[in-house]
């Protein structure tokens, strides 16, 4: 694989993971104009979002690594089988979930978020059951792009992408901007998205798409070997992400007593950061076909090489981008139309992660996928929930809440652990067993 491949993979990931977070914030800045109930209800029930979509994802990506290991052995009949039962697995978890989260939802967001206001708690319960409701149909639609990005048709993920994130974007318009609809469109807007992008995901599968070749009939068969495969990489990711958005969660019942501005400044500080790790949360999905094919070859030296080439250029685009949206702050932060009182708030959240993320995101995120993509799945998911827990938790409720140092607390200790978990990750991949794991 030479970089003229590589590129032809990282750029329309690169686009898509731009557009994404792009329409993100665009989308949250339309909800601020329902008021800060209903950004701090909504920046709520994603991090429950965030902690139950990543628990298929992470089934999808276990998917994407085993796909793209057959791709670069050749086994093309493999990679077909590989394919359906990622598919099918994801939208059978995706769906469960879902039906299950309806059920509990009120016990759930009592649980977690019972100190909020009362009008936060109501919104939340609406995005949260309509999110519940559209699960089943980002599952579908993540696997199928999961395992295209295992046969390195990220073009085709980037089309797709930009049908459901566009159509989700115009619909809010409708449904917030022109009809005031607050959360309720939000919901609404979300649901029709995703149906739609899992829709147009499946008719490119069946009709356009050559590399799988997907059958209908495969993905209603279960081959437990392949499905071992898959949840060997897909169960430890799993449990990683679990925890890690666990964590997540419990950081916000952190927030949530220090009043609805805490959260506000949490949720609009966490929305603009996303601007800042465009190029490297696309790398991070890239070098996963990039290594899982170079593993697939047996070619330890390649993957050696574009992991090297994949954190510098990682760590350049943050030094870029940083001095882009630090000139540009008083023009992003007023799309959120936050009061006047917590904006200094948000621009000291910005500044600390300014200074951290180019030296330490890149080590602490790109490295731990291209170890996964080898098959060092375990290792990766230990060493993320241990620094995850001991750093981001413990760590920012002392300096956050027992310390009394706010929100700009439980940003240092996210910071901190971004740095131990790096240089675990480095350490580890300076060794050999990272890349000894057999898959196929």
């Amino acid at each position: 694989m030479d970089y003229k491949q590589i590129f032809a993979i990282i750029i329309p990931i690169f686009v898509d993971t731009s557009f994404i977070v792009l329409l993100s914030i665009l989308n949250t800045a339309m909800v601020s104009s329902s008021g800060v109930a209903a950004v701090s209800a909504v920046s709520m029930v994603d991090s429950i979002n965030m902690f139950i979509m990543n628990l298929f994802i992470a089934v999808a990506t276990g998917g994407t690594v085993i796909v793209a290991q057959y791709k670069g052995s050749g086994n093309q009949e493999m990679v077909s089988k590989a394919a359906s039962q990622a598919i099918s697995a994801v939208t059978a978890a995706s769906a469960a979930i879902g039906a299950l989260v309806i059920l509990f939802h009120t016990s759930a967001l009592d649980l977690l978020f019972g100190n909020a206001d009362a009008e936060v708690l109501h919104n939340a319960k609406i995005f949260l059951i309509g999110s519940c409701i559209s699960y089943p149909f980002i599952g579908l639609y993540q696997s199928i792009t999961g395992v295209l990005r295992g046969v390195a048709e990220t073009k085709a993920c980037l089309v797709l992408s930009v049908i459901l994130n566009l159509s989700y974007f115009l619909l809010n318009i409708l449904f917030i901007t022109v009809w005031d609809m607050g959360v309720l469109g939000l919901s609404v807007s979300l649901v029709a998205a995703r149906v739609l992008g899992a829709a147009v995901s499946v008719v490119y599968l069946l009709k356009y798409n050559q590399s799988l070749r997907f059958r209908i009939k495969e993905a209603f068969r279960v081959h437990l070997s392949l499905v071992k495969k898959i949840m060997y990489i897909g169960l430890p990711f799993a449990a990683e992400q679990m925890f890690f958005n666990g964590g997540k969660l419990l950081t916000q019942t952190f927030i949530v007593p220090l009043g609805t501005y805490a959260i506000t400044v949490n949720a609009i500080g966490g929305s603009l950061s996303m601007l800042f790790q465009i190029g490297g949360s696309a790398l991070s999905v890239a070098i996963v076909t990039v290594v899982g094919q170079s593993i697939g070859r047996k070619n330890v030296e390649d993957a050696r090489k574009f992991i090297k080439s994949f954190i510098w250029l990682s760590s350049l685009f943050f030094v870029f981008i940083t001095g882009i949206i630090l000139l540009l702050f008083p023009m992003l932060v007023k799309m959120y139309a936050p009061p006047p009182e917590i904006v200094s708030d948000i621009f000291a959240v910005i500044l600390l992660i300014s200074f951290a993320q180019p030296f330490l995101w890149s080590l602490s995120f790109i490295m731990p996928s291209a170890l996964r993509a080898a098959g060092d799945s375990k290792f990766t998911s230990v060493a993320s929930l241990l620094t995850m827990w001991l750093f981001r938790i413990i760590l920012g409720y002392v300096l956050g809440i027992t310390l009394g140092y706010g929100i700009m607390g439980i940003w240092i200790a996210m910071v901190a652990e971004w740095g131990v978990r790096g240089l675990i990750f480095a350490w580890r991949f300076r060794g050999d067993k990272w890349y000894r794991h057999k898959l196929i």
